[in-house]
């Protein structure tokens, strides 16, 4: 936790431009690949009035989606430096949404807090599974979870990748990300 916590506030600055263009977007887009929320389908149809927590916003855009979308997010990193990144978007858009500066394997609410957690990159690359999913949980109105979807994102012929991970054609043919879609048992 320490590491990533100093990796990532020496890494923060380089993150900025593209958490602004991600604030900016009209439409959330998903991934390396840019894959838009009306083809990826991410998101539940209605966030009207949801609770929701992003484990590792970083600088706060999937948050700031959710925001616009009627949820009332909060956005938990372990970067005190992408934090303050999120709190400057903030400003810049106008929208303002709690912002904590914790790690998402320890976080500080009480459990049955929110009705969604997502997290794009930050818990699910950085921290240890068997620790964040399990306290996700606990967030969560209901504990127990079911698997709902594999969403392999997949990009559009000639799409270039936000980062170098893989070549698009590879990447057509064999999923270099995927979303696993989960919803509390009622």
């Amino acid at each position: 936790m320490l590491r990533n916590r100093s990796a990532w506030d020496r890494w923060a600055r380089d993150y900025a431009g593209a958490g602004l263009r991600s604030w900016a977007a009209a439409e959330p887009s998903w991934g390396i690949w840019g894959i838009p929320e009306a083809q990826a389908r991410v998101l539940p149809s209605d966030l009207n009035g949801l609770d929701s927590i992003e484990l590792g916003c970083g600088t706060g855009y999937v948050s700031a989606w959710l925001a616009r979308r009627g949820a009332r997010p909060a956005g938990l990193d372990n970067s005190a430096a992408q934090l303050a990144t999120a709190r400057a978007l903030q400003d810049r858009f106008g929208l303002r949404f709690p912002l904590i500066h914790a790690s998402a394997e320890h976080t500080p609410f009480a459990g049955a807090t929110f009705d969604l957690a997502i997290s794009e990159y930050g818990a699910s690359i950085w921290c240890d599974p068997y620790v964040w999913i399990p306290e996700a949980a606990r967030l969560l109105r209901e504990y127990a979870l079911e698997v709902e979807d594999l969403i392999e994102l997949r990009p559009q012929p000639g799409a270039a990748a936000l980062h170098p991970l893989a070549t698009c054609e590879w990447a057509r043919q064999w999923p270099s990300e995927e979303v696993w879609k989960a919803r509390k048992q009622h």
